[in-house]
C-alpha cells in the first residue's frame, strides 16, 4: 500500500481551517503533518498530533511532498516559487497570483522541474454549476442568449480584515470574482471582450464591495455580479436561450457544511434541499446535481501519482488573473478592454 502524501498546510485562517484541513482529511491519499500558522491553538483543537512550524521550517522539512497555500492574496506568487524550488507539489488558494505574468512564470517553474502545480477553484465542483455544465452540454436551453451568475451578501459593515484592505489582492472582485470568472471561463473561454464597473458602496468601504462585469463572446453575454449590501439576493444563476431559461436561488451548501462539520463521506454531503433547486422556465425536470469538493483532492492524488491531470491547471488559473486585470483596468479607464486578437 503506498504511503500517504505528507502535506503542509500553510495559513490557518477560513481557508485552510474551513476548506483545506478539512478536505484534506477526507482524501485517504494524504495525511496533514504540519501546519505553519500564529494559531497554533486553533491547530492543536482540531488536529491534535500536527506539528506547528514558521514558513521557513515548513518549505525545509524534507518529509514534505506537498505544500498548500492558503495565506492573503499578494503572498501567494512568492511562497508558491519557494515550494516550488524546494521540491515541493504546490497547491494555491485563489486567486493564484496577482499578475497574469507571475502565473506564466510560475507555471513554466513547476513544469521544468516535473512537480504538480494547481489552484483550488473550488467552485468548479459546486452542485449548481455542475447542474449548468449540465443543461448546457445536454442542449436542454438551446441558442444561448445571456448567462447570468450573482455572488450576493448582506455584509452592510466593513470588517477589518485583510480582504477589505486597500491592499493588492485586496476586495470583492480578487476574492467572490474569481470565482465566478473561472467559473464563466470554463463554461465559455476566454471572452472577446470585458466591461466592468466597481464599486465601494458602504461607508467606511477601503476596497471594491460592489462589481458588475460584462464578458462578450459573439451575441452571447455573461453577467457577473456581487454586492455586499443586498437584503433580498438575486438568483445565483439565470440562463436565457433559445428553448428555455433556468434558475437557481441559493449557494452551493458545502462551505456551509463544511464549517457545521459535515464531511465528504457523511449523508446528505453536497445536498441541497429540493426548495433550493433549479428551475426550467417551461417546465420539465431538471435535478440539481450534488457538489463534491472532494473530487480536487481525490483527482490531485492521482496526478502526482502520475495517473491524470491536476484538477485546475496553472495555465487555466492564470487566464482568471487576466481576466481580473482587464476588468480593473476597464473600471479605471471606462471603456470596454478586449481580450481577444
Amino acid at each position: 500500500m503506498t504511503a500517504p502524501i505528507r502535506t503542509g498546510l500553510i495559513g490557518y485562517g477560513l481557508s485552510g481551517a474551513r476548506f483545506h484541513a478539512p478536505l484534506l482529511a477526507a482524501e485517504p491519499a494524504f495525511t496533514l503533518a504540519a501546519v505553519a500558522t500564529r494559531r497554533a491553538s486553533d491547530v492543536s483543537r482540531d488536529w491534535p498530533g500536527v506539528r506547528v512550524l514558521s514558513q521557513d521550517e515548513l518549505l525545509a522539512d524534507p518529509s514534505l511532498a506537498l505544500v498548500i497555500i492558503a495565506t492573503p492574496n499578494d503572498t501567494h506568487a512568492a511562497l508558491a516559487e519557494r515550494a516550488l524550488l524546494a521540491g515541493k507539489h504546490v497547491v494555491v488558494e485563489k486567486p493564484f497570483t496577482l499578475d497574469a505574468a507571475e502565473a506564466s512564470r510560475l507555471d513554466a517553474l513547476a513544469r521544468e522541474r516535473g512537480l504538480c502545480l494547481t489552484v483550488f477553484h473550488n467552485r468548479r465542483w459546486d452542485g449548481d454549476f455542475l447542474t449548468v455544465r449540465q443543461l448546457l452540454e445536454q442542449g436542454r436551453l438551446g441558442r444561448l442568449f445571456s448567462f447570468e451568475s450573482h455572488f450576493d451578501r448582506f455584509r452592510p459593515r466593513v470588517k477589518a480584515r485583510w480582504k477589505e484592505e486597500d491592499v493588492p489582492g485586496g476586495g470583492s472582485l480578487w476574492d467572490l470574482g474569481s470565482h465566478l470568472i473561472d467559473q464563466a471561463l470554463q463554461l465559455f473561454g476566454l471572452p472577446e471582450s470585458i466591461s466592468a464597473d466597481l464599486g465601494r458602496q458602504r461607508t467606511g468601504a477601503r476596497a471594491t464591495d460592489w462589481f458588475h462585469l460584462v464578458l462578450r463572446y459573439g451575441e452571447l453575454r455573461v453577467l457577473l455580479h456581487s454586492g455586499s449590501v443586498v437584503h433580498e439576493p438575486w438568483p445565483r444563476f439565470v440562463l436565457q436561450g433559445e428553448a428555455d431559461a433556468w434558475h437557481k436561488y441559493g449557494l452551493d451548501p458545502q462551505e456551509e457544511q463544511l464549517g457545521a462539520g459535515l464531511r465528504p463521506d457523511m449523508a446528505g454531503w453536497g445536498v441541497e434541499p429540493p426548495e433550493r433547486s433549479g428551475r426550467l422556465s417551461l417546465g420539465g425536470n431538471a435535478p440539481g446535481l450534488p457538489g463534491r469538493y472532494e473530487a480536487f483532492y481525490r483527482q490531485l492524488a492521482a496526478a502526482i501519482a502520475g495517473e491524470g491531470p491536476v484538477p485546475v491547471t496553472a495555465e487555466s488559473a492564470g487566464q482568471v488573473i487576466r481576466v481580473i486585470q482587464a476588468a480593473v483596468r476597464s473600471a479605471d479607464e471606462g471603456r470596454r478592454i478586449p481580450l481577444q486578437g
